[in-house]
């Protein structure tokens, strides 16, 4: 286990990477330009020193901008999981990897090394972003799906705190699994950050498999809670099911 150690966090003055720098300069006049913003809760981080695992729900490809948006403005430089094949991809590849963002091997054993380097850089005062359900959710509504243990396991084997945040919006610039691009006119991002979970009950306890998906289950739910709030509509009883290899658990 890490050492119960609080760093300051690390901030948009930090040494974040040239990629980083990058997707700022052409990222930040971008979304102010083309989208509106409806961000709540933010103003917690202003009093939260040390690192952070942030666990969102995943609606569409446009989403990471949206989320990663307010994270900037409030002095949080946000570090995603995704995918290894992704880090491949000309050009954009070396922004992410230079921007320090996380590989995650999927159907490999080395899965795991992700959520140790996740673990470490949250430890080391970053704020990890993870989407538990590991890919755009498959709900017909656009509910979050039950999620992987990954951001639970992140959170306890770094001792960080762990936030529930929900965005609603980018799947109207971006459908799911589509690749239209919908700019105008101006769509607003939602994107509101929970209070962070109490996980108390789980330190200090073997982290067995049922442990990790009754802690999983209960942020599940705060995530269809807050995004049902957001909607003004009532979320399923029984959250989506979608089964995927487990070396692609986040």
């Amino acid at each position: 286990r890490y050492a119960a150690v609080v760093p300051r966090h690390t901030t948009r003055k930090s040494k974040i990477g040239t990629g980083f720098r990058i997707a700022v300069l052409v990222g930040w006049p971008f979304l102010m330009v083309f989208t509106k913003r409806d961000w709540r809760g933010f103003d917690q981080l202003t009093d939260q020193d040390g690192g952070i695992v942030v666990a969102t729900n995943h609606t569409s490809w446009f989403d990471p901008l949206a989320v990663a948006h307010p994270l900037w403005a409030h002095d949080r430089p946000p570090r995603f999981l995704g995918k290894e094949s992704v880090f491949r991809v000309p050009i954009f590849g070396w922004i992410i990897s230079s921007a320090g963002q996380i590989r995650v091997y999927r159907e490999s054993s080395e899965a795991v090394f992700a959520f140790r380097d996740a673990a470490a850089a949250a430890q080391s005062g970053e704020c990890v972003v993870v989407y538990p359900e590991g890919t755009i959710t498959r709900d017909p509504d656009l509910w979050p799906m039950q999620g992987k243990t990954g951001a639970v396991r992140i959170a306890l084997e770094s001792g960080c705190p762990l936030y529930p945040m929900v965005q609603w919006g980018s799947q109207d610039v971006i459908g799911p699994y589509k690749k239209q691009l919908r700019l105008l006119p101006r769509k607003t991002m939602h994107v509101w950050l929970g209070e962070p979970m109490n996980l108390s009950q789980y330190r200090g306890q073997k982290w067995t498999p049922e442990l990790l998906h009754e802690a999983t289950d209960q942020l599940m739910a705060t995530l269809a809670r807050m995004e049902g709030e957001i909607r003004g509509e009532a979320p399923p009883a029984v959250l989506y099911r979608h089964d995927v290899d487990q070396g692609s658990e986040q």
